[in-house]
């Protein structure tokens, strides 16, 4: 809440002095109005160019009106000019009235207390090293490119395939290092932190999607697996079968015209040569700043260190050499996800002090319906079973649990999702409110630890109270449990659908007691 969201937008310059920053933005046109864009996609149902999928790493198409992702926030289409072609297709299908042709460059000034840079990173390219064949051989991929394969809203939604034949490996083999630890080739000398464990969990997944025998072989010079509890991992998956851990030094990597496979030539530990052939070859590329982020560090007179990195001191990790300004994640040094969830909790807690003079002043009131009183009302429930991708989808048969809760008493209406938690599903759900009148929602989806929150808040949009939804969490514990007895984890999905919906229909509204304090 009170948080706004300005897209295609690049900062020019920041001025001022902490707690009174001017900010001057460059908004990009997207030629399609973002407020009032429904997400409905008939815009790019129609659309008859297609262009290269930026997202999906250039395996697949997209139309050249589209959408990054499903989950985009905002969930809004945006239209490519370097390919569309002027048809006026989507002008026409667009029922909202959406489209803006005639959409123009514009800047912007911003008053802010505190800036926090966290642009991340972007993945090595290996083009540069020709000995292990990327953009030659076509069965020859980065890791985020095989993160996108495996993924539900990836080009192959989500099947293990290579790209050459659309085929199923029977092998696979990851190399470690690729842009990292090697002033040689690549000049990036340090560790990215990441690769060991992101290979290491890609072999895993891979095993689960495919529907044979898998043979993984994680070919690194050694792994380093430092954060909690990742070491567990690495040896759960170590003592796996069908995953090979091999310390050795890639020599070249030669394709087999005949079957596209890949031979890859090595040194093993004793320094002998040699080969071993794969259906597939995965590059663990390293992270590594962006060239416009250090141009924006640059423009706003933040120091970088070797490797384009922000300059910060040991014990002020997000504070950067100009006041007022912070950092955090990679842009700060390589790190994953919870090391980058801490450290933007920091920088948030500084960027904060720095507005306690005018705090609250900006604050937008968010109205909520009045309360409906349904205390007398029988329950009306509404049952919404997500997909969660393929991490509930791949597992458990959502469509027989969806039809299982249509049978439960008093559900007087079901749905599926392939993401629940999405924005857009979102307004499905209060659509559903509405329309079936319901008075107590159960969503059947992942953990109630991440979600719970927003989905009460979806009811109090609708004038219902928040205590009058629950949750039953068939992924945690479930379909990540039992993947590999699918029967069994949709019987168990069932079960936690049935008494999720029995405890529903008992709960009761409940109000939030306010308490004053005696400041002293």
């Amino acid at each position: 809440m009170n948080i706004e969201l300005i897209t295609c937008s690049d900062v020019q310059a920041v001025e001022g002095e902490p707690g009174n920053f001017d900010v001057t933005l460059v908004n990009r046109p997207r030629y399609i109005d973002p407020v009032t864009c429904t997400g409905c996609g008939e815009c790019a149902r129609h659309c008859p160019v297609t262009a290269v999928n930026a997202y999906n790493l250039g395996i697949d198409d997209r139309r050249a009106t589209y959408i990054e992702y499903p989950q985009a926030v905002p969930l809004a289409f945006a239209i490519d000019t370097d390919t569309c072609i002027g048809c006026g297709l989507c002008e026409n299908m667009c029922v909202a009235k959406a489209i803006r042709y005639d959409d123009e460059q514009r800047e912007a000034t911003l008053k802010v207390g505190s800036v926090i840079l966290s642009a991340g990173s972007r993945g090595y390219d290996p083009s540069s090293l020709d000995y292990l064949g990327y953009g030659k051989y076509p069965n020859v991929v980065t890791s985020e490119e095989f993160e996108r394969i495996l993924s539900a809203s990836g080009p192959y939604f989500g099947h293990l395939m290579r790209p050459l034949d659309r085929e199923e490996p029977t092998k696979i083999a990851w190399l470690q290092c690729v842009g990292s630890r090697d002033k040689n080739r690549s000049g990036n000398g340090y560790c990215s932190s990441v690769c060991c464990m992101y290979a290491v969990k890609e072999a895993m997944i891979a095993k689960e999607h495919a529907h044979g025998d898998l043979d993984c072989a994680l070919f690194n010079m050694d792994m380093r697996t430092f954060g909690k509890d990742y070491e567990k991992y690495y040896l759960r998956a170590r003592d796996k079968d069908g995953v090979r851990f091999v310390k050795a030094r890639i020599h070249t990597i030669t394709e087999e015209p005949a079957s596209g496979d890949l031979r890859v030539k090595f040194a093993d530990e004793t320094g002998a040569m040699q080969e071993e052939v794969f259906s597939m070859v995965v590059l663990s590329v390293g992270l590594q700043i962006q060239p416009d982020t250090a141009m924006l560090a640059s423009r706003l007179g933040v120091e970088l260190r070797e490797y384009n990195f922000v300059k910060s001191e040991t014990f002020k990790p997000v504070e950067t050499s100009r006041p007022g300004i912070y950092t955090c994640g990679v842009l700060q040094g390589p790190k994953d996800i919870p090391g980058s969830v801490t450290e933007a909790g920091a920088a948030a807690c500084l960027a904060g002090a720095d507005l306690a003079a005018a705090r609250g002043q900006d604050i937008a009131t968010i109205h909520v319906p009045d309360e409906k009183d349904v205390t007398q009302d029988d329950p009306r429930i509404g049952v919404f079973v997500c997909n969660c991708g393929i991490n509930i989808g791949g597992i458990v048969d959502v469509p027989a649990v969806k039809e299982y809760a249509d049978t439960l008493p008093n559900v007087v209406f079901t749905d599926e999702n392939l993401f629940t938690c999405s924005q857009d599903t979102q307004d499905k759900i209060k659509e559903k409110i509405i329309e079936h009148n319901l008075n107590r929602v159960v969503v059947a989806s992942c953990s109630p630890k991440t979600h719970e929150a927003m989905f009460m808040e979806t009811l109090e949009a609708c004038g219902i109270n928040k205590y009058l939804f629950e949750m039953a969490n068939i992924r945690n514990q479930n379909s990540w449990i039992h993947s590999k007895d699918h029967a069994a984890a949709t019987e168990k999905a069932k079960d936690l659908v049935r008494m999720s919906v029995a405890r529903a229909g008992a709960l009761r509204t409940l109000h939030e007691k306010v308490v004053p304090i005696n400041k002293r």
